[in-house]
């Protein structure tokens, strides 16, 4: 697939980017090849392919246990607040 000139002003201007007019066509090449190269990923076989965790045959993630390691430290966090009330943050209304 490849990308006008326009398009490409078309997708900066949907992306907020300002370009220069010079630099477009080096853009449009660009994400040409992009496209072109997923156009060639879509066409893979991969029905084969089976899902992996690690690139790496026989590595496996370490996952740390799922335990509580710190107590409730609500009061101490809070003990530095100028204002607290049941558990909470008090902050000034900023919003009228």
């Amino acid at each position: 697939m490849s990308l006008t000139p326009k398009q490409i002003e078309s997708i900066a201007h949907l992306a907020r980017l300002e370009l220069d007019v010079a630099d477009v066509p080096r853009y449009a090449e660009s994400i040409s090849s992009i496209l072109r190269l997923v156009s060639e990923l879509e066409g893979v076989n991969t029905g084969d392919v089976a899902p992996m965790a690690h690139p790496l045959e026989g590595q496996v993630q370490r996952l740390r246990a799922d335990v509580v390691t710190s107590g409730n430290l609500r009061e101490t966090l809070q003990g530095n607040a100028p204002q607290t009330e049941a558990g909470l943050y008090l902050v000034p209304k900023v919003i009228e």
